[in-house]
């Protein structure tokens, strides 16, 4: 189940809502949060509900164990409680996640035709688990006290909003409200405008990138075909250069819309029930280096990377050489967070290499020059970044790369390629315009009159009572035999 199809905004949310506002009480509205995201989760794929559960009970387990021996003054039980934690959950999402990944990496290193056969990858496993693991930490740290029913951390850990896609939410972020929120009327009509402009940026936008870029590289799942691999290199070295270029440009905008949708859904629900999720996502498009970017693209993946990871190596306490280290580090395992494969390990570290010369002497440079020069340089980093995103085989990011440069001795561009383009000239550009801050400055300009003027503030307050209903109908309208409807982030 997906937040845009019609199902989940037909029947599944409202009924959530409507269920959740009968009963005054939270824990009776815990209760019912808690089985419809465990019916949410398991709609998909009822046998992982399993491992969640287990993991989850491994997890509060364990840091109850690390909070009684720390009671005691047991440092060494303490510390035996939070690997056993780390060893569990990491083993988990080792043995689902990579285990395939690490043994055909041996079997092609040895030069044998073996390989094994990966396992489903259960929804959501790399959120979730981050989550329980930022939980058993900071009970370690003493920055959370350990939760004395296991519903609770299950909660936490399965909350539909965002379980399975994010964003990754801290236990110590949320933990009062897990026993003691206060949903209000302005937090819910908040949240009912988050979640509607999110799902009219999924559907209008990001499905209909997704589609264009599908349409002039490759589908995923025919670039992962193996037994399509000669027909894909064929297909994309006679495609012309200008083809590429919007291609993969398509694929930039859908990764962000998408995305950063699902997180706006996230946040929107999370404050229809009184829950407040931090920000995922501040406009890293609008970014002037690498550095800036990672630090508005995916939020709460990168502070979990920085707090407890790169931080806990040394960060930048213990020289240059060790910094450098610790970077690679954390980009080697970015890379490996988002897929069981070197295309997506490259990269991460193909991210390391400009965030270290950012560091080393590039960003002092940067500081000096224009900030239309600093912007170009940003964008055409992380361009390129997605092809590599993009294509798991590695001589389809070598064909669609020469590709873009008429290496392949294809041509620049084709009439049919200016037609499509020209076509759907007035489409990049709303794309394009909803990656800035724009409508946000845009609100801020419109709040700032409508207090000083009655007409306008009353116009205004009519607008936002009236806009999330058409944002619905709109995109339920496009949703109708739209067989075009994935969530990018559901595969990490």
């Amino acid at each position: 189940m997906v937040f845009s199809s019609l199902f989940f905004i037909c029947i599944f949310l409202p009924l959530n809502l409507a269920a959740y506002y009968i009963p005054t009480k939270n824990s009776t509205r815990n209760v019912i949060m808690l089985v419809f995201s465990l019916i949410f989760y398991a709609w998909g794929e009822p046998k992982y509900v399993f491992l969640l559960l287990f993991m989850s009970f491994a997890c509060w387990f364990f840091a109850l164990s690390i909070e009684k021996s720390k009671q005691h003054g047991d440092t060494k039980g303490a510390r035996l409680s939070l690997v056993a934690a780390c060893v569990v959950a990491l083993g988990l999402i080792a043995i689902f996640k990579y285990s395939s990944f690490f043994v055909n990496t041996i079997y092609a290193i040895a030069g044998t035709d073996k390989s094994m056969t990966p396992f489903s990858l259960p929804i959501g496993i790399s959120f979730y688990t981050f989550q329980l693991l930022t939980y058993v930490v900071d009970v370690y740290r003493g920055d959370a006290a350990a939760q004395k029913k296991f519903s609770y951390v299950l909660l936490y850990a399965s909350l539909f909003h965002q379980c399975i896609a994010g964003p990754i939410v801290r236990y110590s972020d949320i933990e009062n409200e897990l026993t003691n929120r206060k949903p209000t009327m302005s937090d819910f009509n908040k949240g009912v405008m988050r979640f509607s402009s999110g799902l009219a940026k999924k559907v209008l936008l990001a499905n209909t990138c997704g589609t264009f870029a599908d349409t002039l590289l490759l589908d995923d799942a025919t670039a992962g075909n193996a037994a399509l691999l000669a027909d894909n290199v064929q297909k994309l070295s006679s495609a012309s250069a200008l083809t590429l270029w919007f291609g993969v440009l398509f694929y930039m905008l859908q990764i962000y819309l998408d995305f950063s949708a699902y997180s706006d859904m996230a946040i929107g629900m999370g404050l229809m029930t009184g829950f407040h999720y931090k920000e995922n996502f501040d406009y890293p498009y609008a970014s002037s280096s690498v550095s800036e970017f990672w630090r508005r693209w995916h939020i709460s993946l990168g502070s979990f990377f920085r707090d407890y990871v790169y931080i806990p190596l040394g960060g930048n306490r213990k020289g240059a050489v060790r910094t450098i280290l610790n970077l690679f580090v954390v980009w080697a395992l970015t890379g490996l967070w988002h897929g069981a494969s070197w295309n997506f390990v490259l990269w991460g570290l193909y991210f390391f290499v400009f965030i270290a010369l950012e560091k080393l002497f590039l960003g002092k440079l940067l500081e000096k020059a224009p900030k239309a020069v600093r912007h170009l340089y940003l964008l055409v980093v992380v361009y390129f970044g997605w092809v590599l995103f993009k294509f798991d085989n590695m001589s389809l990011v070598g064909t669609v790369l020469k590709g873009m440069f008429c290496l392949n001795h294809n041509s620049f561009a084709t009439h049919e390629a200016f037609l499509y383009i020209s076509d759907n000239f007035f489409f990049i550009v709303i794309a394009c315009l909803a990656c800035t801050p724009i409508v946000r400055y845009l609100k801020n300009i419109i709040d700032h009159y409508s207090k000083q003027n009655q007409g306008i503030n009353i116009a205004y307050s009519v607008f936002r009572a009236v806009i999330p209903a058409v944002l619905v109908i709109v995109s339920a309208i496009c949703l109708v035999g739209d067989s075009y409807n994935p969530f990018l982030y559901f595969r990490f």
